[in-house]
């Protein structure tokens, strides 16, 4: 098939050339809009990231230029409107599991980080400040962490807090029997988060999962607790979570998304102004964190997500069943 790949970096390049199981790629650096639709005419197929856009309009005129399959190289799909993907007889694969360990060792890295201040103390010591003053942390062994979605990441990022010693309760409403038989205790959100030292959360974004952590949420959480989004960003109301940062209710922030990350994630801003007032407040915090989407990013990771990507584009081409069909 002649597949046309959007919001390509060097990196994706490298991997779909290495991992290609005989499909024809073209390579655009832009991601998908309506201002780069007319790019995907003569193609077969699209390969899409998580800040493609797809919604009807999009997915009409694709229909139009011939496009027949999208391939997700990701596991989430809040950026496709897949009931109109179904009307309109475009088929959705993804890939729904890519070494959630990835993901979950990152959330850790970032705990970490903010806990121990290590990103403090480099660039102090560079400095020849050798001094602790204000670097003190809190053990992990024995913590409370509130454990937000069990799913491939959840179950990964347990296995460490459990390793680690922590107390971690859970919330999710499709509790799973495999991790309660293994001690795990689940709860409802407002329960998981109170007294927690850390809340992390490992969820996808839907309807009833966007702005999760808000004011009202917020208020349940411990005076001083740890935040950490690895998922999705508009689990998390950006303002909101400013408000409480400042008033000193939330301790620290870890964010490797945002809700507003497509105009900034995965590009070199750093000539520019950045014109987002949110993300630059929270960049002035010293007590917040943020990577760029940097969570799954690991060798592991790029080689899976390559070799399913070309698995699923080669089972739709061989009229094979699409294991990893996204269905309304």
């Amino acid at each position: 098939m002649r597949i046309a790949v959007f919001s390509t970096c060097k990196y994706d390049q490298e991997f779909l050339e290495r991992y290609n199981t005989g499909h024809e790629l073209v390579f655009f650096e832009q991601a998908l809009s309506l201002k780069t639709i007319a790019l995907t005419e003569t193609f077969d197929a699209l390969c899409l990231f998580v800040n493609d856009k797809t919604d009807s309009n999009m997915l009409t005129a694709l229909k139009e230029n011939g496009i027949k399959l999208i391939l997700l190289r990701c596991a989430g799909f809040n950026n496709i409107d897949v009931a109109a993907a179904e009307e309109l007889g475009i088929k959705i694969l993804r890939v729904p599991a890519y070494s959630p360990e990835a993901v979950a060792e990152h959330a850790l890295s970032m705990i970490l980080t903010l806990n121990r201040k290590t990103h403090k103390a480099y660039n102090r010591i560079r400095e020849g400040n050798f001094s602790l003053e204000g670097l003190m942390g809190f053990n992990l062994h024995n913590c409370k962490v509130a454990l937000i979605g069990t799913g491939n990441i959840g179950k990964a990022f347990y296995r460490i807090l459990k390793g680690l010693g922590c107390r971690v309760v859970a919330f999710d409403p499709y509790p799973d029997k495999a991790l309660i038989a293994d001690g795990l205790t689940y709860a409802s959100l407002e329960e998981a988060v109170c007294d927690a030292e850390i809340v992390s959360l490992h969820c996808p974004l839907s309807d009833q999962s966007f702005h999760m952590i808000n004011e009202q949420t917020l208020r349940f959480f411990k005076k001083g607790a740890m935040l950490i989004n690895t998922s999705r960003g508009a689990l998390v109301n950006t303002e909101e979570v400013i408000t409480a940062l400042k008033s000193g209710q939330l301790g620290y922030l870890g964010l490797d998304v945002y809700e507003q990350e497509s105009a900034l994630f995965f590009h070199d801003l750093s000539g520019e102004v950045i014109q987002d007032d949110l993300i630059a407040r929270l960049i002035s915090f010293p007590n917040v964190l943020i990577t760029s989407h940097q969570g799954f990013f690991t060798r592991e990771a790029m080689q899976q997500i390559a070799e399913i990507t070309f698995s699923n584009a080669d089972a739709f081409a061989s009229g094979e069943p699409l294991v990893n069909e996204i269905k309304p």
